[in-house]
């Protein structure tokens, strides 16, 4: 087994893994960011391994460990890189309190921060991978990370996760992103990853003022539309899309308040990319 060093955004996670499938995707999604391992501070210590039971030889599963203790219950091993980054961002949202973080993507323009906040299946996803292919830059698909001290977002520009219909119509919007395997019978069902633009990973230690809070939600044959959003409605939603809120008390409500305060609040509805991201171009423009 052999230990990697992984560098995403203001973390550095020690990786310890023989999987040939885990480190092939590595290699092709984290361009730049994977080194092997150097005698330093990591925030994480991660093992993916396989059981040294009977089940290797009969339906071969896959274990994370953090810390040596296991979180999760084990997977077949061909689900063992959505694995890797499910856990991520699970050790991320449980032990990084430094920030206020919110389950969102969040992209920018000229470090100017739009925070797409959303529920599964509101459509977040994939309006974040049209959107960095259209000229936005990735700060996060799934993790907003505020910072407590600076009130800027901190970039943690990682493959994006792609389910189900959402990989065909990325593939068609975008046939030159870098994709990965495709994992099929998943907990969310068939996911993919897609690999974050060269130029979001040079900026991933760029931070970006948030200026506007955007609820997306993917309506099939709707039309395109971009309405005001009342900040108390806004902040509401937010928190409760927060991994830590209630558990940063008074800190993390006025982390949020300042957030919703300094930015414009918006509900989009829509069913195609390009009219979607036509709308949030004129918005910040």
């Amino acid at each position: 087994m052999k230990s990697y060093s992984v560098k995403t955004g203001p973390f550095l996670s020690c990786l310890s893994t023989s999987l040939p499938s885990v480190i092939t995707s590595l290699e092709l999604l984290y361009p730049g960011m994977i080194s092997n391992y150097q005698d330093d501070f990591y925030d994480f210590h991660i093992k993916l391994s396989t059981p040294q039971t009977i089940r290797r030889w009969l339906k071969p599963q896959v274990v994370f460990f953090f810390d040596g203790k296991k979180p999760f219950k084990p997977l077949p091993l061909d689900q063992a890189f959505p694995m890797f980054e499910w856990g991520l961002n699970w050790c991320i949202s449980q032990h990084c309190h430094h920030y206020l973080i919110i389950h969102a993507a969040v992209v920018a323009k000229n470090d100017k921060a739009l925070i797409l906040p959303g529920q599964p299946g509101a459509g977040k996803s994939t309006l974040c991978a049209a959107l960095i292919h259209s000229g936005w830059r990735l700060l996060s698909d799934e993790l907003t990370l505020l910072s407590l001290s600076t009130g800027l977002i901190s970039p943690l520009a990682r493959p994006i996760c792609l389910k189900n219909e959402s990989i065909k119509v990325i593939q068609d919007f975008a046939p030159e992103a870098v994709f990965g395997n495709v994992v099929h019978d998943t907990v969310k069902g068939s996911v993919t990853h897609v690999k974050a633009p060269d130029e979001s990973i040079e900026k991933v230690d760029i931070p970006a003022t948030p200026l506007w809070v955007v609820f997306p939600q993917y309506q099939t044959d709707s039309e395109c539309l971009l309405s005001d959003k009342k900040k108390g409605l806004s902040f509401m939603e937010l928190a409760k899309l927060s991994f830590n809120y209630n558990l940063l008390a008074l800190t993390g409500f006025n982390a949020l308040s300042q957030l919703v305060e300094n930015s414009g609040c918006y509900d989009l509805r829509y069913s195609r990319l390009e009219e979607a991201i036509l709308s949030l171009d004129n918005l910040v423009s």
